[in-house]
């Protein structure tokens, strides 16, 4: 027997980025950052954990759409399996939001039943979806964005350190200045460069146009491709993807936002493209991931999993890329509390390589100590519309980016 007997909410905050962090200024003027979970208690005494991507954003959101799903699925005996009782949890929440915030939550259920019913059998969560497919897989070091050189140049430094050869920076179509100096800065470590451009925060987005501009510019100035530019067009022009994603001089990649596989699926279809980035903790948890890493393989798009969210949001996505062989996975490298308290992420890297390990379950441990240490706080929700100072500070960045450059050519 492993029946449901309790369903939480666990929402907690953390010290998040750095001195210098365009991210802090934008949308985290307080240094902290949210974490939104759901620990799921069997009557065995196992407990799983679950994340949602969502409690970054809207927390108190993420708390009343659990409290609704515990109900239907408080009692579920998940001995034999979990797919029934994420179904469940589906049609509670379906009629009003089968894409968007709900599937965030859906998503943290999932993997805590995922976590739960490997902790019941004691295997790694990976073994429930067929085992490690390889022993090892490359990172790519997620940050670069610096407002300054000197900040850029600690980023690289960390990135050198442990191996990793390829760092994404932030940057959109009038911010060539920045990405011309990152990828003359990263050749001195043979460290390749991609690009967010972060259009996934714009409804009046760049065009088409502005992104092959920008890249045509980028290649002039260094003699060097970018390895990828991520969310290239705003929400409103999507439609614009496969002119992108054909030409080949571009390696398009997206799709950390959508909320279904099968929307993921018709993009595949539609060949929006090249490289595909799903999140376990936004798409409706690792068995959907696995399903849309396995159907871009099939169909020549590398699948590369998003993994920005919290520790138990990581490695649910490492799990989901070891299940299906992937080549490449995300290094988030903004310092944040919460994932050195829960896991040991860092020691599973050795030469840019990730090493999922063999624990129990997920890998993740929540204490009451840290629950804690982290209480959540007002201050640490996301700004997704940018604080009017963090703008004035990145316009004035973009002389930065000159400046080295004037230097070093007298």
């Amino acid at each position: 027997m492993a029946k449901i007997v309790n369903v939480r909410p666990v929402l907690l905050s953390a010290p998040y980025g750095f001195e210098g962090c365009a991210e802090n200024a934008l949308h985290l003027p307080h240094g902290l950052r949210n974490c939104s979970m759901v620990e799921i208690t069997l009557d065995n005494g196992v407990k799983g954990l679950g994340e949602g991507y969502l409690g970054v954003f809207a927390p108190h959101v993420f708390t009343s759409i659990v409290e609704l799903i515990a109900g239907a699925i408080t009692g579920d005996d998940i001995g034999n399996g979990f797919a029934a009782t994420v179904a469940k949890a589906k049609n509670v929440t379906a009629y009003w939001s089968l894409q968007g915030a709900a599937q965030h939550v859906i998503s943290a259920v999932e993997i805590a039943l995922v976590d739960a019913l490997a902790r019941t059998r004691e295997i790694p969560a990976v073994e429930l979806f067929g085992g490690k497919q390889v022993d090892a897989i490359a990172m790519y070091g997620s940050g670069g964005d610096s407002l300054t050189p000197e900040a850029m140049t600690t980023e690289l430094n960390q990135l050198a350190k442990r191996g990793i050869k390829t760092i994404k920076i932030r940057a959109r179509h009038n911010q060539v200045d920045k990405t011309v100096w990152t990828i003359n800065a990263a050749k001195q470590h043979g460290i390749g460069v991609a690009v967010d451009m972060t259009q996934n925060l714009a409804v009046e987005g760049q065009t088409a146009e502005q992104v092959l501009a920008f890249c045509a510019e980028v290649k002039a100035k260094t003699d060097e491709s970018l390895v990828f530019v991520e969310e290239c067009l705003g929400l409103d022009k999507l439609e614009q993807l496969p002119e992108l994603a054909v030409n080949d001089n571009l390696v398009v990649a997206g799709g950390e936002i959508v909320t279904t596989k099968e929307e993921l699926f018709e993009r595949l279809n539609k060949g929006y493209y090249n490289v595909i980035q799903p999140d376990a903790s936004v798409l409706g948890g690792i068995s959907e991931t696995i399903a849309v890493c396995r159907a871009a393989q099939q169909s020549g798009v590398n699948p590369v999993v998003h993994s920005w969210g919290g520790p138990v949001a990581m490695m649910a996505n490492y799990v989901a890329a070891f299940a299906t062989g992937c080549n490449l996975i995300e290094y988030p490298m903004p310092h944040f509390a919460l994932r050195h308290a829960m896991c040991d992420l860092e020691g599973r890297i050795n030469n840019g390589q990730f090493n999922l390990g063999d624990d129990i379950g997920l890998g993740v441990t929540l204490t009451p100590e840290i629950e804690a240490a982290f209480p959540l706080s007002e201050q640490a929700v996301y700004h997704c519309f940018p604080l009017e100072d963090g703008i004035k500070q990145l316009e004035q960045s973009h002389q930065n980016w000159q400046l080295p450059q004037t230097i070093n050519s007298q």
